[in-house]
């Protein structure tokens, strides 16, 4: 992996309400991935990649830092983290609010642009999207370490997400434990046969209803969707993105084997199971010695969580608990969406484990 543009920015010269002083400093970069080279959907393989310093840190600091690694939701490109709602701070404000505050080790905070044109990689390796995890654990890491003043070592590594962002932060820690060591998920998808039948479900009845129960009438129309209305185009594309990602099918690269029939909306059960293999909850067991060796397990979610990842995150938590993990599991009143001023606090229980 190569850099290709650095830039240093300090966006707090107009002050509220369009943006806050940084008290840090955010490096936005863009490097060049050999592990993503003619990937098979021809996404790019140049990223932003986003590194936000504490205050007073340079890039001699004389010590070593733990570095938190925060990966994004199904949609989610690096450029969102500098999204503002109404009378808040940005994720990207918030974070370096908290890093300059006493109760928050120094750390290096790294954000990592995992999109796809299907939406999303779920920070896997697959057939159907690329290379994404090899991208994350062996170039993105080992890229920071070396330009960065980061401890070089999986005890001094942390990874926080929300939704897709929460999976990955869940099983890139139990299929990769040589990279990091502390996770934090929000939201995280998990427990598959109960949070993915719904989503299902209304894809079928959106193909069945706009695109005559075809996928091939949907990515034909795709391109003409404009606006982009994601409860007529997100549900069909995150659905076989999903698929891209859990059961590529492996005589088309970039193409997908559904859990479902899209005419019938009978589900093909080998494909099923296929997902169910990469449901957090049931792929725990297998890899216990993993989330054993993990410094710090925060787990957080919204009671009314639309998609009943609230649910996932307790069975996750108990599948820790049989094991003998320590973990930490918050439910509090909340949905899926508006839960962006949870994620600094749990990051900085991954710095303190950390340091």
């Amino acid at each position: 992996m190569r850099l290709v543009h650095e830039s240093a920015t300090d966006e707090g010269e107009l002050g509220r309400p369009w943006s806050r002083p940084l008290g840090g400093t955010l490096d936005r970069l863009v490097v060049e991935s050999d592990l993503l080279a003619g990937n098979p959907l021809g996404d790019p393989a140049r990223r932003p990649l986003y590194v936000l310093r504490p205050p007073g840190v340079e890039l001699d600091h004389p010590r070593e830092l733990p570095a938190i690694y925060v990966i994004q939701g199904y949609t989610g490109q690096l450029d969102m983290w500098t999204s503002r709602s109404a009378f808040e701070p940005t994720f990207i404000e918030r974070m370096d609010a908290m890093l300059a505050t006493p109760e928050c080790p120094d750390a290096i905070v790294v954000m990592v642009d995992c999109w796809t044109s299907y939406g999303g990689s779920q920070f896997l390796d697959s057939t159907g999207t690329g290379r994404y995890q090899s991208y994350l654990c062996d170039e993105v890491v080992p890229f920071v370490d070396e330009r960065y003043p980061t401890a070089a070592d999986r005890e001094s590594r942390g990874i926080a997400g929300k939704s897709s962002g929460g999976y990955g932060a869940m099983v890139v820690p139990m299929m990769r434990p040589d990279v990091f060591s502390a996770l934090a998920t929000h939201a995280g998808d998990s427990l598959f046969e109960l949070s993915m039948p719904p989503s299902i479900a209304a894809t079928i009845r959106t193909l069945r209803d706009r695109y005559e129960s075809s996928y091939d009438v949907f990515f034909e129309r795709l391109p003409e969707a404009d606006p982009f209305d994601f409860g007529h185009h997100g549900g069909p594309l995150e659905m076989y993105g999903y698929a891209a990602c859990y059961s590529p099918d492996p005589a088309r690269p970039g193409k997908a084997l559904l859990p479902f029939e899209p005419a019938s909306g009978r589900m093909v059960h080998d494909v099923w199971d296929r997902w169910l293999d990469h449901d957090p909850v049931v792929m725990a067991p297998r890899h216990a010695d993993a989330l054993r060796s993990l410094r710090r397990v925060y787990i957080d979610a919204g009671k009314g969580d639309e998609y009943y990842l609230d649910l996932g995150a307790q069975a996750f938590a108990a599948e820790l608990g049989k094991l003998g993990v320590e973990h930490t599991l918050e439910l509090f009143e909340g949905r899926h969406g508006g839960i962006a001023y949870r994620y600094p606090a749990a990051i900085r229980e991954l710095a303190l484990a950390l340091e």
